[in-house]
């Protein structure tokens, strides 16, 4: 009962906001409105982008490692993406509200991430920001080993399992992102809703991190609540 009650909450909530003309982030023609911040690139002469548009797609080709950021900083907006692992399952993410360059690892942008790594999309990822979420210590573990930094627990796992195609397929991945809350949606099932996120606005994105992934869908629309 207490789950359906929590689903129907957050319904209600996502049919309290009303929508605006939806950005287009990618053009299926080129890389326009991005840009890459990806470590390898300073210093290796002949080190090429792992980012590149092919038959209309935006490709993540995963090495060298590093992200694809969006020129532009948003702010209360739901982020629809269709994606696809190509070769093998593996390793890659969303990230929303992204500020300062390479704060983790000397190559993470501070952001909260969205997972969408085979088997686990819908995992939040905290890069020195955080969130918080329900059942918190089920999904995060220990709250004395909770960090926002290295070495300690940034990963929230997601509420649900099996909610991602077979491996190939394409996904339908829908972040919500409204005031200080994050919801996310993989294949109309919702799979993660935090509150109280630590930062309300930013760049958006995309991961190069092991494995290739095809994005042929990156829409943007702005959200506003209904005045009362």
């Amino acid at each position: 009962m207490k789950t359906i009650l929590f689903l129907i909450s957050i319904f209600l909530v996502v049919t309290s906001c009303k929508t605006a003309s939806t950005i287009q982030l990618f053009n299926g023609k080129n890389l326009d409105g991005w840009h890459n911040d990806v470590p390898a690139l300073d210093s290796i002469t002949d080190a090429k982008s792992p980012f590149i548009v092919r038959d209309g797609n935006l490709v993540s080709l995963g090495e060298p490692r590093g992200h694809l950021l969006t020129n532009k900083i948003y702010k209360n907006y739901r982020l629809t993406i269709d994606y696809r692992f190509t070769k093998a399952p593996g390793n890659c993410g969303v990230l929303v509200h992204a500020s300062t360059p390479r704060a983790l690892y000397n190559m993470f942008p501070q952001s909260i991430e969205v997972q969408i790594e085979h088997t686990n999309a819908g995992d939040f990822w905290v890069i020195v920001e955080d969130i918080t979420c329900n059942d918190m210590e089920a999904r995060r573990g220990p709250k004395e080993t909770w960090g926002i930094t290295e070495g300690t627990n940034r990963r929230i796992i997601n509420l649900t399992d099996n909610s991602e195609n077979k491996l190939g397929e394409w996904n339908h991945m829908i972040i919500e992102c409204f005031n200080d809350t994050i919801k996310v949606w993989v294949n109309n099932t919702l799979v993660n809703y935090g509150f109280n996120a630590t930062t309300t606005n930013g760049q958006i994105a995309i991961q190069a991190e092991g494995s290739e992934v095809e994005f042929k869908k990156l829409e943007l629309t702005p959200i506003k609540k209904v005045s009362k």
